[in-house]
């Protein structure tokens, strides 16, 4: 009993994490939260352009050039 208890503490965000998922996965809601995720990484995309200008054209010009 302690072993099975010790168990479910250990695992209990990932057990959590399962059943979140198969919930979304079954209602469909998953395209709801890619949406908001591709909102929010957009979003932080933009944030880190505007405040590193120069680092950002830096990185996007190396990748280039290695095209």
């Amino acid at each position: 009993m302690n072993e099975n208890n010790s168990f479910l503490v250990k695992n209990l965000g990932a057990i959590i994490g399962i059943i979140i998922g198969l919930i979304l996965a079954c209602t469909r809601l998953y395209r709801v939260v890619i949406v908001i995720m591709a909102v929010v990484g957009g979003a932080y995309l933009g944030k880190y352009i505007q405040y590193n200008k120069e680092e950002a054209k830096d990185k996007v010009k190396k990748f280039i050039d290695k095209l």
